[in-house]
């Protein structure tokens, strides 16, 4: 079942001229900002495949300034994304980098999207005054966290039908999205 006007997957998604496959960290920025640079020597889409359990949110923001800084090389070429099997946690991050028209998933492929995880424990002793600077400084790593979570978000739910109280609702519990059902509320263009 495919969105009436979803449009139809271009031939060049089937041809990924660059694969990430792995866990999402500079290695893959790396190799993505390198597969980049070699496309620039060839002609039409460029399609970019994924397939992660997830990784660090900061290098898939890497990744994404990466596509960026392409898309004003490579003004003439298309990037697409294609995601395959899964694309949990910060391979959904990497995917809001892209605008819908340009995302694609495998028929097989599941979206795992969540909110932001932090594990840390503070102790505190020594001068009060102390404690309360080290409390608020986490305090703002938190709330830096929360804003970039919703950057992201709204990249991600842009042109669906998936409003911003529902994603964080669910994401705040993992929300996993088969390729149809993110086909279908428009969080991408279509199925290969």
């Amino acid at each position: 079942m495919a969105r009436e006007d979803a449009p139809s997957a271009p031939v060049e998604v089937h041809h990924p001229q660059i694969s990430l496959v792995g866990t999402v960290c500079n290695e893959s920025v790396c190799q993505l900002r390198d597969g980049l640079k070699e496309a620039e020597k060839g002609e039409g889409p460029v399609t970019i495949e994924i397939s992660t359990l997830g990784g660090d949110p900061e290098a898939a923001r890497r990744m994404i300034l990466e596509v960026e800084l392409a898309r004003e090389r490579l003004r003439s070429r298309r990037l697409l994304f294609l995601g395959k099997t899964s694309v949990y946690s910060s391979g959904a991050t990497f995917m809001a980098g892209f605008p819908r028209e340009d995302r694609f998933l495998t028929k097989d492929a599941t979206l795992l999207i969540h909110c932001r995880q932090l594990e840390k424990t503070i102790e505190l002793s020594g001068p009060i005054r102390a404690s309360r600077a080290k409390l608020e400084a986490q305090l703002h790593e938190i709330d830096t966290g929360v804003e970039l979570e919703v950057e992201n978000f709204e990249r991600l739910i842009e042109g669906s039908d998936v409003a911003m109280d529902e994603l964080l609702g669910k994401a705040l519990y993992n929300w996993y999205v088969p390729a149809e059902e993110a086909l279908k509320r428009g969080l991408v263009a279509g199925i290969v």
